[in-house]
């Protein structure tokens, strides 16, 4: 982790990086189904403080990973690529990046040399998983600016600004199949990924701190029903005195609750009271431009473990309730707000009180985009309102203003949506009213197929029916029966 460097030096560090990460690798051979790897690392000519590596076998958890991303951006380009693979394990680096001296073989050639070229590399082997799920989070919170999911393309026509933090997100596959050049195919594509964009980076001239990690180890050992199952292991380790392993304990329920894919809804309070409850598995925004939709995936910035949406100009009282999610850098726009307005009335047919979801609205640099949801995004006034899915499209329950309105060029879609503006008691929704009816589509088709395959059987009983036995038969030995055609 020295500030300098001489170039002998240099050209040993992707060869020690291999042989550090085996080492670790080794260390860790019980614990390597719970942690990822990260690495960082600045710009070519860019120094960071030096920071101490974790001794070797030590897990870094969430409080401490924060700790060094905090040092290395207070000093470091805030300019920050984060490559996210979807599934890294230390192994990975051992198996692919010629750890033993066979480097002819390595997949990793454009990360060894971004290493290389970088005065101050910071290599974790061993991060908690759940810690690297939360990086994302960390760096928003510390950049104080939302993350753009980016491709190579779409990063060759941004324009950044040394002066302006930015928080760019490269998602990268990671899959393996019944042989063990899958993965080392997949790896060097990302690794190419990685090339490409520090091309860009470089050509742009904009000092960058780059991070590589994964959200999820790609080699687990142990399913949870497994880790539930060695309770009497771990009492014994506890009983030994082990602070260690009441950490990795706390670790083990964050990945289960991680693993089921739970975390708060987006909560707005009045005072101390809670009125607005908002939950979604995924909230996305398109927009049209140049005959393509171009996708922003805006569940990162809201939903999520240690995820704090801005909601200034939400408000809520008895008959209205206005939930205002502000955003930075969505497609282009600096300012990007999405709004869920709502009203609750009384209908006298129903003898009830119902809300309704009067409109969704985008606003963004002083225009607004509206769509109507009121005819179809309802529940009772007590309840709150559930749907699998909410879109603009694809069986739309939310329809532009009008065909002027701007929101026609625009596409906004939630999954698993769940919504409460009104009668929120102890920060939990209500009992759910489910958007699906009675008679689903898959329902109604097999009541047709059925009415379709009745339809046939009673006109084939029909036609049956009226078949006549013949009366008279011909004997082959005598003179053929002659039937009269008047008959």
């Amino acid at each position: 982790m020295a500030s300098s460097r001489t170039p002998q030096q240099r050209g040993r560090i992707p060869a020690a990086l291999a042989v550090f990460l085996g080492l670790m690798s080794m260390l860790n051979a019980g614990n390597c189904d719970e942690q990822v790897p990260l690495i960082l690392w600045t710009s070519d000519g860019i120094s960071l403080p030096s920071q101490s590596a974790p001794t070797a076998g030590h897990i870094v958890g969430q409080q401490q990973l924060a700790t060094y991303l905090e040092n290395a951006l207070n000093v470091g380009p805030r300019n920050v690529v984060l490559f996210l693979q979807d599934k890294m394990s230390v192994e990975d680096f051992t198996m692919y990046g010629g750890a033993f001296g066979n480097k002819q073989d390595s997949v990793f050639p454009n990360l060894e040399g971004a290493l290389m070229s970088s005065s101050s590399p910071l290599v974790l082997p061993s991060v908690s998983w759940p810690a690297s799920n939360a990086v994302i989070g960390q760096l928003q919170d510390q950049l104080e600016t939302s993350p753009l999911y980016m491709d190579p393309e779409t990063l060759s026509q941004l324009r950044l600004n040394a002066s302006s933090p930015a928080l760019l997100v490269f998602r990268l596959p990671y899959g393996v199949g019944s042989d063990l050049m899958s993965a080392r195919e997949i790896l060097s594509g990302n690794d190419e990924v990685i090339g490409q964009v520090l091309s860009i980076m470089k050509t742009q001239s904009v000092p960058y701190t780059a991070i590589y990690t994964a959200l999820r180890p790609s080699r687990e050992a142990a399913s949870l029903s497994v880790e539930a199952g060695l309770g009497g292991g771990r009492s014994l380790l506890q009983a030994r005195g082990g602070h260690r392993e009441k950490e990795r304990e706390r670790e083990r329920q964050q990945r289960i609750k991680e693993r089921a894919g739970t975390y708060g809804p987006v909560e707005f309070k009045e005072g101390e009271d809670t009125c607005i409850l908002l939950w979604a598995k995924g909230l996305s925004v398109s927009i049209l431009r140049s005959g393509r939709w171009e996708d922003h995936d805006l569940t990162p910035s809201t939903f999520g473990e240690g995820v704090n949406p801005k909601l200034h100009g939400s408000s809520c009282d008895k008959t209205r309730a206005k939930l205002v999610l502000n955003y930075e850098n969505v497609l282009g726009h600096r300012s990007f707000k999405l709004i869920l307005a709502m009203s609750q009335r009384h209908y006298s047919v129903s003898a009830r009180r119902w809300f309704t979801l009067d409109a969704v609205e985008l606003e963004y640099d002083g225009t607004k985009a509206t769509f109507n949801g009121s005819r179809n995004v309802y529940a009772p006034a007590e309840y709150s309102y559930r749907c699998e899915s909410v879109t603009s499209f694809r069986w739309p329950l939310l329809v532009p203003h009008s065909s002027k309105d701007p929101a026609n060029q625009w596409r906004v879609s939630f999954e698993d949506f769940q919504i409460q503006g009104f009668n929120v008691s102890g920060g939990e929704f209500s009992y759910a009213s489910d958007c699906a009816g009675f008679f689903s589509p898959g329902i109604w088709m097999g009541l047709m197929t059925s009415l379709l395959m009745v339809l046939v059987l009673t006109y084939g009983l029909h036609m049956i029916m009226q078949l006549r036995t013949m009366d008279r038969f011909d004997d082959p030995k005598g003179p053929a029966i002659s039937v009269p055609q008047t008959e």
